[in-house]
C-alpha cells in the first residue's frame, strides 16, 4: 500500500508540474486497501482487470513499475508499448490481464475468462475492479446474470468509492437499496466489507476466491473506499463543490495506511519507521523509473499499426 501510495503522488506531482505525462490518468490514492487485499488474495494464474482507475490493481499483482511509468510517457518500452496509456495497462506474464477505459467493458471479459477457466477443467479464476458507477451499465446486470446461471469463477470487485466522476452515489441509485443486494437478487453471493481495512478486504478476497475456485460460482466483494483527488487529474478537488472539505477530511482521516500501521504497531514496535524509510526507497524507485522513461524512444512510425486489425478489402 505504500508503494502505491508513494507512486502515484510522486507520478502526480510530474504530471501535474511537468506537463509530459499526456495520457488521462485515475489515481487511486487512499484506495490501496481495496487493490492490496484483493490481489494479494489471488495467484499468477488468476486474471485480474481493471476498469480506468488501473495503477493500483496493477502494482498490487506484481506489475513492472518501469512498464507503468514508460507507458504514461508514451514510450515504445511502456508495457502496452506507449499505445496505451494510463487506462490500458497490461502485464499478463503476473496475472494482470488488461484494463480499459470504457465504463464496465472488463466487467463481461473477465467473466468470459472465468468461464473459459471452467470449461477447461482449469482451477484459475478470474477477478474484475469497477466503481459503483459501472454497476448502473447494462453489462453488470447481464454479467451477473450469465456469471450465476454458468457458475462461473469470478469476483467482481466493486470499489464502492460513493461517486461516479461528479455525481454522488444518493443521485443515482435508490435509497434502501446496494450493490452487494443486487448481486444477491440475481443469484451472486456477495460481501460489503469495509475497503479501507486491508485486512478484512483480504480475509474477504479470500473468502471469495475459494469460493469461486472450488466450483461454488461467481463472488461479488462491494468495498467501500474513498478517492481523495479529482475524478481524473492529479489535483485535490474539493473546490468542485460536489463534495465538502468536511466529507474529504473525514475519509482521509480512515486512511488505509494510517490504520494497518496502527492495528500493527503493537506486534511491529518498528512499523512507523520502516513506513518511512519505503516512503523514502519508492520514491527514490519512481524518480528513477521516471528518468529511465524520458529517456527512451517513442514508438516508431512505421510501427504504427502493429497490433491492429487491418481489413484487406479494397
Amino acid at each position: 500500500m505504500v508503494r502505491i501510495r508513494v507512486v502515484e503522488e510522486t507520478l502526480a506531482d510530474y504530471y501535474r508540474d511537468e506537463q509530459e505525462i499526456r495520457t488521462p490518468v485515475h489515481f487511486s490514492i487512499g484506495q490501496e486497501a481495496t487493490a492490496v487485499g484483493v490481489c494479494s488474495a489471488t495467484t499468477p494464474r488468476d486474471w485480474v482487470y481493471t476498469s480506468h482507475r488501473s495503477h493500483a490493481p496493477y502494482l498490487a499483482k506484481g506489475g513492472d513499475l518501469e512498464a507503468l511509468v514508460a507507458e504514461l510517457y508514451g514510450r515504445q518500452d511502456g508495457c502496452a508499448h506507449g499505445r496505451g496509456g494510463s487506462m490500458h495497462l497490461i502485464a499478463p506474464e503476473v496475472g494482470f490481464a488488461g484494463s480499459a477505459a470504457i465504463l464496465g467493458e472488463m466487467i463481461s471479459v473477465a467473466v468470459g475468462t472465468g468461464w473459459s477457466f471452467s470449461r477447461a477443467g482449469e482451477r484459475r479464476v478470474a477477478v474484475t475492479y469497477f466503481g459503483d458507477g459501472a454497476t448502473e451499465e447494462g453489462v453488470f446486470a447481464e454479467s451477473l446474470n450469465i456469471a450465476a446461471v454458468h457458475r462461473v469463477p469470478v469476483v467482481f470487485v466493486c470499489e464502492n468509492n460513493l461517486y461516479s466522476s461528479c455525481s454522488p452515489l444518493g443521485a443515482r441509485q435508490p435509497a434502501g437499496t446496494s450493490i452487494h443486494g443486487r448481486a444477491e437478487a440475481a443469484g451472486v453471493r456477495s460481501l460489503q466489507v469495509d475497503g479501507n481495512d486491508v485486512f478484512a478486504v483480504r480475509d474477504a478476497a479470500e473468502q471469495a476466491v475459494r469460493h469461486a475456485r472450488e466450483g461454488g460460482g461467481p463472488f461479488l466483494l462491494e468495498l467501500a473506499t474513498y478517492r481523495w483527488r479529482e475524478h481524473v487529474g492529479p489535483n485535490w478537488d474539493g473546490h468542485y463543490g460536489y463534495r465538502s472539505q468536511e466529507e474529504i477530511d473525514a475519509w482521509m482521516a480512515r486512511c488505509p495506511i494510517l490504520r494497518a500501521t496502527a492495528a500493527l504497531r503493537e506486534r511491529e514496535p518498528d512499523i512507523d519507521r520502516a513506513v518511512a524509510e519505503w516512503r523514502t526507497e519508492f520514491e527514490e524507485q519512481t524518480r528513477q523509473a521516471v528518468a529511465r522513461a524520458k529517456a527512451l524512444p517513442f514508438p516508431s512510425v512505421d510501427g504504427l499499426l502493429d497490433g491492429a486489425y487491418l481489413s484487406t478489402a479494397r
